[in-house]
């Protein structure tokens, strides 16, 4: 028994799966395109059913599935095709979706898959044979009705990416954003060294050190919904070159409605089709903001790794935990594992944004680009990346993380910057040559300031006070 069937497009026969729900086009597609091996990312394939769901809702209420037209459908055949898009939205036909990535820029190839796979499942739901050459349930004059791919593609995208931030990321940075305020509460009478420069600074409050990488996250979690914003605009109603041609003048505001409704996302039509369909700077932008939220991430993670380097040779202020043994020929060796993976993870994600950048700039010529499908998974992979690198780090380090409170108090006493405090008292000048000489003797600045009698006790106290350096003074 043959493996293939035979399937006619208009450029004639090809041999397809004999049980893939997918038809000519989508197996052309496949055999043109042998790249990468990476197909459309999950979180695309199920965006582009919810998109051909709304797209079908819109031409249902416009009365054109059921009007005039190649073969108008039953109410029947509307509502097979409904739920052969939701099926695909929630995921149940994403094996039938085999185009490398690398394909043709515009993304038509995976549109007409999308449309193929709709088509012959909603056949199959009213009971037919799907393997017909016939379809009563046609892929373009039903499905892809009032669509062309240049349209509803980055729709796709931008709903796909949309939901992904909405989803995935933004609650991910809430969360990393709760751990790192709760031990900035906790560790907010610890005291601790500064630094600049990875040199000793003044004292400051471990708290204070925390609550500093809190707000770095809660600054991500408005670049997110930044990076969400810049694609609420959607292309679709803007057909071939943005004219809208063979689409009803309502087609766009009322698919962008049903997107909104079924996401409670705020999507809407593009304010001018031409511009939405040829250029991809909202992507752009939304990538930007979330290179921004990888670098934020990419420092944070390596400043814990470093306040847990040791842990007797090193800062050790924090401690890490503890979560595989980190060498094959160290015994006892631990490493700080998800500082380092964050981190490699925020490299990727930068790297993502100079491809993201070429192909918004480059990709677009007149009125289309064509760069999208590498643009959604690149987005996409950045996305997740993010959200999925944040969960970790706060299931396995950040809420787990420790003060080493003995280390932090060490430090203080020892460091030559504590005669900063001496400014106001004894002067810039005198106050340098003094941390000079405490650091050619050995001694600290409160031994040195005790045995020369520059203060007397009571205000040498009060100005060495570690704990009083952590806040401004009026006086």
């Amino acid at each position: 028994m043959s493996e293939f069937r035979i399937e006619c497009d208009s450029m004639g026969e090809v041999e397809v799966p004999k049980s893939a729900y997918y038809g000519a086009q989508t197996q052309r597609a496949v055999e043109n395109f042998p790249i990468s091996g990476w197909t459309l990312h999950t979180d695309l394939i199920h965006a582009m059913g919810l998109v051909k769901f709304a797209c079908g809702i819109a031409n249902r209420d416009l009365g054109k599935l059921t009007g005039t037209g190649k073969r108008p459908l039953n109410d029947q055949e509307v509502q097979a095709m409904l739920k052969a898009a939701m099926e695909v939205a929630a995921g149940e036909f994403d094996d039938q979706f085999p185009i490398d990535v690398f394909q043709t820029g515009s993304g038509t190839s995976s549109n007409m898959n999308c449309n193929e796979v709709i088509s012959n499942r909603a056949i199959e739901i009213l009971e037919g044979d799907r393997f017909a050459a016939e379809k009563p349930v046609h892929p373009n004059d039903h499905v892809n009705m009032g669509q062309s791919t240049n349209d509803t593609f980055p729709t796709a995208i931008h709903v796909a990416v949309g939901i992904a931030i909405d989803e995935k990321l933004i609650p991910a940075l809430e969360r990393f954003h709760k751990s790192l305020k709760k031990k900035a509460e906790d560790w907010d009478q610890i005291i601790k060294i500064g630094r600049t420069h990875l040199a000793d600074a003044t004292p400051l409050r471990l708290g204070q050190e925390f609550g500093g990488f809190a707000r770095q996250l809660e600054l991500s979690m408005q670049r997110a919904k930044s990076a969400l914003n810049s694609i609420l605009e959607l292309p679709v109603g803007g057909t071939a070159v943005g004219s809208g041609i063979n689409t009803h003048p309502e087609f766009g505001s009322r698919v962008a409605k049903v997107l909104a409704e079924e996401t409670a996302i705020d999507f809407v039509e593009a304010e001018n089709h031409f511009e939405a369909n040829a250029q991809r700077d909202g992507l752009v932008e939304c990538h930007s903001q979330l290179k921004t939220i990888a670098t934020t991430l990419f420092n944070l993670s390596n400043n814990i790794r470093w306040l847990g380097s040791g842990p007797r040779c090193g800062f050790n202020e924090v401690i890490i935990p503890d979560r595989q043994p980190g060498s094959s020929i160290m015994p006892g060796k631990v490493n700080p594992v998800m500082c380092e993976s964050m981190m490699q993870v925020a490299a990727r994600v930068i790297g993502n944004d100079g491809a993201i950048t070429i192909s918004g700039a480059a990709g677009g010529n007149f009125q289309l680009n064509i760069m999208m499908p590498m643009m959604a998974q690149t987005t996409l992979e950045s996305v997740n990346l993010l959200a999925s690198a944040s969960d970790a780090f706060v299931e396995f380090c950040s809420d787990d993380l420790e003060a080493n409170e003995e280390a932090c108090n060490a430090a203080v006493e020892k460091s030559l910057s504590m005669v900063t405090s001496l400014n106001p008292h004894i002067g810039y000048e005198k106050a340098s040559k003094l941390a000079k000489e405490a650091f050619k003797s050995g001694k600290t600045i409160r031994e040195l300031c005790t045995e020369q009698k520059i203060l007397d006790e009571a205000t040498l106290q009060e100005a060495l006070d570690p704990m009083r350096m952590t806040e401004p003074q009026a006086d």
